[in-house]
C-alpha cells in the first residue's frame, strides 16, 4: 500500500465517534446533531424533477468535460454573480463531482513532486486540503486563522524564502469553520505574490451563496482577477458547488473554474480518473444553476436561523458573527473543546465538533481550534433552536 497512508490523520468525525463512546446521554431527550455540514433543508425541487425526466439518459456513458449546456449554464451563472467579463465555457469550465472530489483530484494532479511541494491552506482547514496534499507527496503550510487576524490567513506573514517552495495556497471563503470571507484587496495580493512566486491559487466557494447580508454577497477569486484585468484568471482557480446553495449533497455536483492551463491537464488527469458525472445529474445541475429563487429562499431560511441561535447563545458564548456559511464558531468558557463536548453529548444529547479536531499544531505550537467549537446550523428551525438552548441551559447550570 501507498506508505503516504500512514500519514493520514483521523478523520474529524472518527475522533468524535471515540469521544463520544461510553456516554450515556438523557432518555428522554431526542438527539439533535450539529456536526456535519450537511445541509437538512428541503433539496431543490426543480432538480429533482429534472432527474425523473431525464433517468433514461443513465443508458449512456457520460463525457469527462460534462455536457456543453451544464458548462455554459455553470459559465452564464459565475458571470452573473461574480461581475465577470466573461467565462468561456469550453476551455475555462470544468464539471465535477462535488468539490471534495475535485479538490482531493486537483492536488494530485498538480503537485510537482520533484521539487518543494508546500500547500498553504488556512488552519483549521477542511480535511481534504491536508489529505490530498499528503497523498501526493506535499507537505502542509499551516495558516493560522485567529480572531487576532479576524479569523483569516495572514500571507505577510510568510518568508520569501517558505514562498518559494509553496506549490499551492488553499482559501476557503467563505471559511469552514469561521464563516470569514476573504475581502476582493487579500484576494487580489494574493494573486500579486502567486505572479511574484509562480503558485497556483485554489478558492473553495462551496459556501459562497449563503450570507446573511442579501446586500453584500461574498466576492470570489475569479471577481478579483476580474477587477485586475486577468480575464484568462491565470494561476487561480476556483471550487463552487450545488451542495450548499441548492440542498443538494446527495447529487455530487459541482465545478471548477478559471485558468484554462490549468483546466486542460486537470481534464486529462480525470479522463484517466474515470470520474465523469451521469447525465441525469449533469440534467438536473443545469436546471439547479439556472434557478436562483429557491437559493435566495434558502438564504432567508438560513438568515431566520442564525438570529434565533444567536439572540439565544450570545448572552453565555463568545463567537464571531459569522459573514456567511452556516456554522458558529465559538469560544468554549473553559477552554476545553472536548470535555465541553462530552459534557454536552452526555447532559443534553446535543453533538457538535470540536474546535481542536479541525486544526493543526502549526508554526505557533498552538491548535487555533482548540477551545472552540463547530455548530453546524443545518437542520430545520426548531430543532436548531432547540438545541441551542440545550447548550445555553448546561452553561447556566440547568442541565
Amino acid at each position: 500500500m501507498n506508505p503516504d497512508l500512514d500519514a493520514l490523520h483521523p478523520y474529524p468525525f472518527e475522533k468524535l465517534a471515540a469521544l463520544k463512546a461510553g456516554l450515556s446521554p438523557p432518555p428522554g431527550l431526542a438527539h439533535i446533531p450539529l456536526t456535519i455540514g450537511e445541509p437538512q433543508h428541503a433539496p431543490f425541487s426543480g432538480a429533482l424533477q429534472t432527474l425523473v425526466a431525464y433517468q433514461h439518459e443513465m443508458a449512456r456513458y457520460p463525457a469527462t468535460a460534462g455536457l456543453p449546456e451544464l458548462r455554459q449554464a455553470v459559465a452564464d451563472w459565475a458571470v452573473r454573480r461574480f461581475a465577470l467579463a466573461g467565462l468561456d465555457s469550453e476551455r475555462q469550465v470544468l464539471p465535477v463531482n462535488g468539490t471534495r472530489e475535485a479538490i482531493f483530484a486537483f492536488i494530485q494532479a498538480a503537485l510537482d513532486r520533484t521539487r518543494p511541494a508546500k500547500v498553504a491552506m488556512p488552519n483549521p482547514f477542511y480535511q481534504i486540503y491536508e489529505g490530498a496534499t499528503l497523498l501526493a507527496g506535499g507537505e502542509p503550510l499551516y495558516l493560522d486563522c485567529t480572531e487576532k487576524n479576524h479569523f483569516r490567513p495572514d500571507f505577510s506573514a510568510i518568508s520569501a524564502d517558505t514562498w518559494r517552495e509553496v506549490q499551492m495556497v488553499f482559501l476557503c471563503s467563505p471559511g469552514n469553520p469561521t464563516g470569514a470571507v476573504t475581502p476582493l484587496e487579500e484576494f487580489k495580493k494574493l494573486i500579486a505574490l502567486a505572479d511574484e512566486y509562480n503558485f497556483i491559487i485554489a478558492s473553495d466557494e462551496c459556501y459562497s451563496e449563503l450570507y446573511l447580508d442579501e446586500a453584500a454577497p461574498p466576492p470570489g477569486l475569479l471577481q478579483a482577477c476580474a477587477e485586475l484585468g486577468r480575464h484568462e484568471y491565470q494561476r487561480c482557480l476556483v471550487f463552487h458547488s450545488l451542495s450548499k446553495r441548492s440542498n443538494l449533497p446527495g447529487l455530487r455536483s459541482g465545478f471548477v473554474a478559471g485558468d484554462a492551463a490549468l483546466i486542460a491537464p486537470f481534464k486529462r488527469y480525470r479522463t484517466y480518473h474515470g470520474c465523469a458525472m451521469s447525465l441525469p445529474l449533469q440534467r438536473a445541475s443545469i436546471s439547479a444553476w439556472q434557478d436562483e429563487i429557491h437559493v435566495r429562499a434558502n438564504r432567508d431560511a438560513y438568515r431566520e436561523k442564525f438570529a434565533a441561535v444567536t439572540s439565544i447563545l450570545s448572552p453565555v458564548l463568545d463567537f464571531p458573527t459569522p459573514e456567511a456559511g452556516f456554522y458558529l464558531w465559538p469560544a468554549v468558557p473553559d477552554g476545553d473543546d472536548e470535555a465541553f463536548t462530552r459534557r454536552l453529548f452526555e447532559r443534553a444529547h446535543v453533538s457538535v465538533l470540536p474546535g481542536s479536531y479541525m486544526g493543526r499544531a502549526g508554526v505557533t505550537g498552538i491548535n487555533p481550534g482548540e477551545g472552540r467549537l463547530r455548530l453546524a446550523l443545518v437542520a430545520e428551525l426548531e430543532p436548531t433552536v432547540q438545541a441551542a438552548q440545550r447548550i445555553r441551559d448546561l452553561l447556566e447550570g440547568k442541565l
